[in-house]
């Protein structure tokens, strides 16, 4: 009864921001808490890298068939599954009583996250028209740029305060609550014909998803040229080549690739891929040039990286009211192109730069970042049928990952490249200096103006050849949302 009455306009939002706060939240969060489980299990820092990277490389693995699941069983039976694995993971990383048990419960929770984020998409834009979404995207925001603010500083207090186990528990009555709310006021939404499963497929897609993202993670820990990080990189790429000759010879692929197809679709792909780089760099880095290269506490560093959240919230609300005159080009290569700037600026800031001076340059690179996230989702679904959503949200979490990946990679490999050449004959790897960080600010400075002029010069507003011909109710929303936003001069 509740179910029937409940306004799926408000309970979907609400799962969506409630899925992605948790996922977001504590991806950022454990790295707080490091130290203090490695000195619980009395190990060396180096030695616990494995639970941070095991949980990147499971979600890799996994989100390849999150579309096809949630397709074939229902989008709710599906979040809500993986919403309680993730939480009983969380507890049982709490309890873990050695440094492997809590390896293999990150592996467990990075599983279960892996298909938390598309289904949840895939659920949103299932219940929203393509103009709909620019109104809810305000909201859809929240959750990727709050909880990484938040989480540095949540979980200092819960390390200081209580214990390195909190970190996880303190996902618990989130998770709890989700499920609960989805339970009672959720609807299922289920395709009639999700098509065969691709095992083939699946395995080739797990496979190279994993083993790259081990490689780009663990590189700069391990070096670029050692043995294991090439094979891993290599083996990587191999397999994702074979997945794409594979996925375009099926009929009914796990991947639909065919949707890059759509110059749209692939246009925003490109900024997905490439396009946050700039920015998830910029927000790996923050906290180690406040803390490594300043000298700045944790709490001065959170507070000094907080008002990136500030200036995306404050950019959204602008850019939800101009989508429909300026249209996603605009936006998105504009926001790039700010981006770039602020970055190239904040490429100045030295040992004596003011604290209030890095928090502005933040704010700043948030309004930038906040005139690309919105249009840059809302474009990547203006051309997508209803019955590919599941598949849209699929590829571009996939792109999403890898971006994430290559971010703070890129990030590590200028830094370590930078310490390297400092110390020399010493032969001894110190602290990055102040210059390293300025190195990587303008290494990421000048992919941001790349990928803003690739777009200016790229992306169209409006649809056109074959993407002038959507077919079925979806595609006739896509269509005039699409006429709607190249309103305007052009």
């Amino acid at each position: 009864m509740l179910r029937r009455r409940a306004n799926q306009r408000f309970v979907v939002p609400t799962m969506f921001v409630l899925t992605l706060f948790l996922v977001v939240m504590d991806a950022s969060i454990t790295t707080v808490a490091l130290p203090s489980i490695a000195a619980q299990f009395r190990v060396s820092p180096a030695a616990i890298d494995g639970v941070v990277v095991v949980y990147p490389v499971c979600v890799g693995m996994v989100i390849p068939a999150s579309g096809w699941l949630g397709d074939r069983f229902g989008t709710k039976r599906v979040l809500l599954s993986a919403m309680v694995a993730f939480t009983a993971a969380s507890a049982l990383c709490g309890t873990a009583g050695s440094l492997g048990e809590l390896v293999a419960y990150r592996g467990l929770q990075g599983l279960a996250g892996g298909m938390l984020t598309p289904v949840a998409n895939a659920i949103l834009f299932r219940t929203f028209t393509t103009q709909e979404r620019v109104r809810v995207s305000r909201f859809m925001t929240i959750p990727q740029q709050m909880a990484p603010a938040v989480a540095p500083l949540l979980g200092g207090f819960l390390v200081d305060g209580f214990s390195w186990r909190w970190v996880f528990y303190v996902n618990l009555p989130v998770g709890l609550a989700t499920v609960v709310f989805g339970l009672l006021c959720l609807h299922e939404q289920r395709q009639p014909a999700p098509g065969r499963f691709d095992l083939p497929g699946l395995l080739l897609a797990a496979a190279g998803m994993g083993t790259l993202m081990y490689g780009l993670c663990e590189g700069a820990q391990q070096g670029w040229t050692a043995v294991p990080i090439l094979a891993a990189l290599a083996a990587g790429a191999l397999l994702l080549t074979a997945t794409v000759a594979l996925e375009l010879r099926i009929a009914e692929p796990m991947l639909r690739l065919r949707l890059f197809g759509s110059r749209i679709f692939r246009d925003a792909g490109v900024v997905n891929l490439f396009g946050l780089i700039p920015f998830q760099g910029a927000m790996f880095m923050a906290p180690l040039f406040l803390q490594q290269g300043r000298g700045f506490s944790a709490v001065e560093s959170g507070s000094s990286t907080f008002t990136e959240a500030l200036g995306v919230l404050l950019m959204v609300q602008v850019v939800s009211r101009v989508y429909g005159r300026l249209g996603p080009r605009r936006l998105i290569a504009g926001g790039l192109l700010m981006v770039g700037v602020v970055l190239a600026a904040m490429a100045t800031c030295d040992l004596h730069t003011g604290i209030w001076t890095f928090r502005g340059y933040m704010f700043l690179l948030g309004v930038g970042m906040g005139a690309v996230f919105m249009p840059a989702m809302v474009v990547t679904f203006a051309v997508v049928e209803q019955a590919d959503v599941g598949q849209a949200a699929t590829l571009n979490m996939v792109l999403r990952q890898m971006s994430g990946g290559m971010a703070p990679a890129l990030v590590a490999g200028v830094l370590a490249a930078g310490t390297l050449h400092r110390v020399g004959a010493a032969g001894t790897v110190g602290t990055p200096p102040v210059g390293a960080y300025r190195v990587a600010y303008l290494v990421l400075a000048v992919i941001a103006l790349l990928c803003g002029l690739y777009t200016a010069a790229r992306m169209r507003d409006g649809v056109s050849g074959r993407d002038s011909r959507p077919r079925g109710r979806a595609g006739a929303d896509a269509h005039a949302a699409e006429a709607h936003a190249t309103e305007g001069p052009s």
